[in-house]
């Protein structure tokens, strides 16, 4: 898959405050996702972002 920084992801599990969608500010062999319901960032293993997504939604 193709990943660019600002694009929207939605994971197949939800964070806990309920959003399934993160906007992505960082690329690399860790993706950086900050969570679009509550604004949470996390650092995560590129694997599992590509295991996890179910669709990306390209910045305009």
């Amino acid at each position: 898959m193709d990943y660019q920084v600002g694009d929207i992801v939605t994971l197949k599990k939800q964070h806990p405050c309920g959003s399934r969608q993160w906007e992505v500010l960082r690329i690399g062999a860790d993706f950086r996702l900050k969570c679009c319901g509550c604004g949470h960032q996390i650092m995560i293993a590129r694997k599992l972002v590509e295991k996890n997504t179910k669709e990306i939604q390209k910045k305009a």
